[in-house]
């Protein structure tokens, strides 16, 4: 709750409260001066409240007014208290807030300007043994040697396994292509659930030489989204997101009037807030709609755009009003939309690309069934179980389509 309402609702309290509180002390003087009510030990959390006596009230039939006037005390210290732990708290946050970015150089300080990274992946694990089959053992790298990575450097430790990161090159024999060439083979590959994996190994062979070149970045960002899509280890899934984002905002800041670039970006940050707690969560959430918006203006007529918004409206519309309000009290505003502007996306999807997705069909029955349109929520589950089932996405629509149609049958 924000800081302001507390003191609306604790000053409306205390006025009330003050009120009564000026009544009995008429009566207290007009009947004995013993009996007293101390002010600034009231408005202290502290109180004990030992000042007041409600003999008198008792003894001349007045309990229930003693009782009552002693709850609202309560009610107010219990109030108080909890305007100061807000207090508290949003003080260890701005200290928090502060510490944070000097935590980096602190640690590269102390490890001497090295930061350790991930385990590699399982993946990679195997390559780097097939590679290390056709390599001298004089050309091997040390335990301390760096590698790069999407054009950002890592290192290890003697006391840590090989580093995340993949090795500069899959193969032995990189087969030297032009950019245009090499851009072609790599959409072409990704149209292929299975081929997602060559499509990112191709970028990685390549990366030196067009690392500079913006339709090859957001490629490559796009590649890591994959991989993180492929994966079933969180942490290779966390490490993915990470640089797949990084260079998402390389991007972004090279070529800030390219609907890709922000397409991309955005998608990272969705992954990379599964990751994060409550706060990041809200951060990484606006980050994502804000550059949603920018790459449909760039892209009007790209269907996964809308299919991305309709999710983050449709998401949003179904948030719990705590979530609504940690929101606001963190950045000063309320996320809002309606199950109406998600579904008007998701129909924009099928405008623009009929049988999209076996998701966007899903989405939008479910928004028919919110809307009580039951034949429309129906029809759209019988196109999408239509659809064949290629990516992991897919199954997992085709298992929802199907809870959802045997609970509209009944």
């Amino acid at each position: 709750m924000p800081h302001s309402t507390n003191k609306e609702l604790i000053f409306g309290i205390m006025a009330g409260t003050t009120g009564i509180s000026l009544l009995l002390l008429w009566y207290h003087k007009a009947r004995k001066s013993r009996t007293a009510l101390n002010l600034p030990k009231f408005l202290s959390l502290g109180s004990k409240f030992d000042a007041m006596t409600f003999q008198d009230e008792t003894y001349n039939g007045r309990g229930t007014v003693a009782i009552f006037q002693g709850r609202q005390l309560q009610i107010l210290e219990k109030l108080n208290e909890l305007l100061t732990n807000m207090e508290e708290l949003k003080e260890e946050i701005r200290v928090l807030k502060e510490i944070v970015p000097k935590l980096e150089e602190y640690i590269q300080g102390e490890l001497g300007g090295k930061i350790t990274v991930h385990r590699i992946s399982p993946q990679h694990r195997a390559r780097k043994r097939r590679l290390a089959t056709v390599q001298s053992p004089t050309t091997g790298n040390s335990s301390e040697e760096a590698e790069s990575e999407g054009g950002y450097i890592t290192a290890n430790t003697d006391t840590e396994e090989q580093s995340f990161p993949v090795p500069k090159a899959f193969n032995t024999h990189i087969e030297e292509l032009h950019l245009d060439v090499l851009l072609q083979k790599v959409d072409n590959l990704r149209m292929n659930e299975s081929s997602k994996m060559e499509s990112f190994e191709l970028l990685c062979d390549h990366k030196e030489k067009f690392r500079d070149e913006i339709e090859f970045i957001w490629r490559f960002a796009r590649a890591y989204g994959d991989m993180y899509e492929l994966s079933t280890n969180a942490q290779e899934k966390k490490h993915y997101a990470n640089i797949g984002k990084t260079l998402g905002e390389k991007a972004i800041t090279r070529a800030p009037m390219n609907g890709h670039c922000h397409l991309w970006y955005a998608v990272l940050c969705g992954y990379v807030s599964e990751f994060e707690g409550l706060q990041n969560k809200i951060n990484y959430g606006h980050r994502f709609k804000e550059h949603l918006d920018k790459a449909i203006q760039f892209l009007p007529e790209e269907p996964f755009l809308y299919y991305l918004k309709g999710r983050y409206c449709y998401t949003v519309s179904k948030l719990s009003w705590i979530e609504k309000k940690m929101a606001a009290t963190l950045f000063g505003k309320i996320p809002s939309s309606t199950v109406e502007e998600a579904l008007q996306n998701f129909l924009k999807v099928e405008e623009l690309h009929p049988g999209f997705s076996k998701s966007n069909y899903l989405f939008l029955a479910k928004c028919y069934i919110d809307l009580e349109q039951t034949d429309d929520a129906v029809k759209f589950c019988n196109l999408a179980v239509l659809l064949p089932c290629v990516t992991k996405e897919d199954k997992d629509a085709q298992k929802e389509v199907k809870k959802i149609s045997t609970s509209l049958k009944r």
